[in-house]
């Protein structure tokens, strides 16, 4: 219900002034620095992209863009245009990934019960603050039809419904996990019995790495890099070694990590067999703060890479089964 919430607050802010927006999947943007350059992009129904026989338009990537950045509202729904490009892009990759999950959900046959809906339905007309709000907002957004809003909303709740199965329930995240350093690993291996020329040619190789690493800026982007560019196991998991005992870790990676803050990616780590960099998701800082103070936090940033991961994991497998093109 959280998503379908927001769906309608967003839109009672903004109907007023003919724009719409929807839900919001995304950490919202921040707010934009007085006299910023605005851009107030237009939606007129024009398709952006289609998921096997859906077409989606430009009113929806409008709505998830409102939802990335509602601080729009503030600057009569305008965005900055340094930063609309980027705000465009994640609001297609998500309403194309919701539609995925949506489809998925309607072919595993998932079913709102009547009384879930009542309620969902309830909740929604709860936000209006009078029946000609409500009605405004079925014209604009929901060709005048209850019907039509009540779809939408069962809509949502079974994209609520299958990400909570496929993700939030198995983002939990134990104590035992919350003790260790989470990180995801790149790696350049050398060849058996490598010669001085080689072993040259491997440290330039380390080093591109590197320079690619350092500009990813997230999980996800670190994780698309390790896939295409890693030569250790881990490659097939994003570079995702989960949650690791500091016990465990190699005495090079280890100070690596305890240097890092999370979200970093470090500098090029020689090891034994070849170079690693790592980009360090979670640790505890030692010897600032005891566990037991630190690890609900701990538990919570974990979580959310877990869900982060789950998530790309789903919209991934989603895609391998789906037509999906950008018009």
């Amino acid at each position: 219900m959280t998503r379908l919430l927001t769906i309608g607050l967003l839109l009672l802010a903004t109907i007023i002034s003919a724009r719409a927006q929807m839900a919001v999947s995304h950490p919202p943007a921040t707010p934009t620095k007085p006299n910023t350059e605005m851009v107030t992009p237009e939606a007129g129904g024009k398709p952006v992209a289609r998921v096997n026989v859906t077409v989606l338009t430009d009113r929806d990537l409008l709505r998830e863009m409102y939802a990335i950045f509602p601080y729009a509202r503030q600057h009569n729904n305008g965005f900055p245009k340094a930063m609309e490009a980027d705000i465009r892009a994640g609001a297609l990759k998500m309403i194309v990934f919701e539609e995925l999950v949506y489809q998925e959900a309607l072919r595993r046959q998932l079913v709102v019960p009547p009384a879930k809906l009542e309620r969902a339905v309830r909740d929604f007309k709860k936000q209006f603050s009078s029946p000609e709000e409500f009605n405004e907002f079925l014209k604009a957004e929901c060709r005048g039809s209850q019907k039509v809003m009540r779809a939408r909303i069962t809509r949502s709740l079974l994209i609520d419904q299958l990400l909570t199965s496929e993700v939030s329930n198995r983002a939990v995240i134990s104590l035992v996990q919350a003790r260790a350093y989470a990180i995801q690993t790149i790696s350049v291996l050398p060849k058996p019995n490598a010669t001085s020329a080689q072993q040259k040619e491997l440290r330039a190789k380390a080093e591109e790495a590197l320079q690619q690493a350092k500009t990813t800026k997230d999980y996800e982007e670190f994780g698309v890099l390790a896939e295409k560019i890693s030569e250790d196991d881990y490659r097939v998991m994003m570079g995702d070694r989960r949650a690791v005992d500091r016990a465990k870790l190699p005495p090079e990676v280890l100070k690596a990590a305890e240097a890092l803050q999370p979200g970093q990616v470090s500098g090029l780590i020689p090891l034994e067999q070849g170079y690693t960099i790592i980009r360090l998701n979670a640790h505890i800082p030692a010897g600032l703060e005891k566990f037991e103070a630190v690890k609900d936090a701990i538990r919570k940033q974990l979580n959310k890479q877990k869900t982060e991961q789950l998530r790309s994991a789903l919209n991934q497998r989603l895609r391998a089964h789906a037509k999906v093109e950008v018009l």
